[in-house]
């Protein structure tokens, strides 16, 4: 047994001994890998989409099992909650006015979950809720994101109000998990379903970021073209490498400590 763990631990000592450049390095290294990889096995990319909003899905059943079953919201941040909300509405704004299609349905069973689980941190389970902890300021986020849209959103022929909203929510989206990283790093214990919720979120980024840029290689990079111009296709992919990145430490300490406690 012994045997069988040291090649793990051996690898997890080098990387952890590396310094923020080389580790840096390494993810990206990692994330191309796994795009190739995906690029490779997955014949049409758009399912990797369908995968993404499957796997949030699954992140979100965890959350509802928490909050019946354990009758308790323990490291769970309500202002995560809240900017997923606000990011869902105003998503859900903009697919109805802008392209109704069916991630417009997905999107409204998605905020209709997210708002039951703020009802419940709010009023039923509030005693059990980590207020101090919780403690990021949503403004540092809402309002840079605000002010971004106002600069830098699509330029197609839709309406401005529209095309700015779109662009508010794709910059929300991409930072709206900051919130639940600070409570997880205030509380210095993350609890097992809080642990498995986060990681769904960034399995599910990861996988939202694989189909854009596959589906960029795959069009040869029509589809930035019919994005619009200027600067706004390329922060539509900066803001989902950002989030995929955002969450890429937790997942490789997460997957890290699965791997020991199989081998183990």
């Amino acid at each position: 047994m012994r045997t069988q763990k040291r090649p793990i631990h051996a690898v997890s000592m080098w990387v952890r001994r590396q310094p923020p450049k080389v580790k840096a390095f390494l993810a990206v290294v990692s994330g191309m890998a796994a795009l190739v990889l995906l690029r490779v096995i997955v014949n049409d990319h758009d399912n990797l989409f369908v995968a993404a909003e499957a796997v949030h899905s699954i992140g979100i059943s965890v959350l509802i099992y928490k909050l019946t079953k354990e009758k308790t919201c323990a490291g769970l941040s309500l202002k995560s909650q809240e900017l997923t909300a606000i990011f869902l509405a105003v998503r859900l704004y903009c697919s109805f006015v802008m392209e109704y299609d069916i991630h417009t349905l997905l999107d409204l069973a998605t905020l209709a979950t997210t708002l039951w689980v703020i009802y419940m941190i709010r009023f039923k389970l509030k005693s059990s809720y980590m207020e101090d902890k919780d403690n990021f300021v949503i403004y540092y986020v809402v309002v840079p994101c605000a002010v971004l849209a106002l600069c830098i959103h699509p330029t197609t022929s839709h309406n401005l109000l529209n095309r700015i909203s779109w662009a508010f929510c794709v910059y929300l989206e991409a930072v709206s998990v900051l919130p639940q990283l600070r409570v997880m790093q205030n509380t210095k214990i993350v609890e097992p379903f809080t642990a498995h919720y986060v990681f769904a979120l960034g399995v599910a980024r990861f996988l939202s970021c694989a189909h854009w840029v596959l589906q960029v290689l795959d069009s040869r990079g029509r589809l930035l073209v019919a994005l619009g111009y200027g600067l706004w296709p390329s922060m539509v992919l900066i803001s989902e490498i950002v989030q995929t990145f955002i969450l890429a430490d937790f997942c490789y300490y997460y997957i890290k400590r699965l791997v020991i406690t199989f081998v183990v």
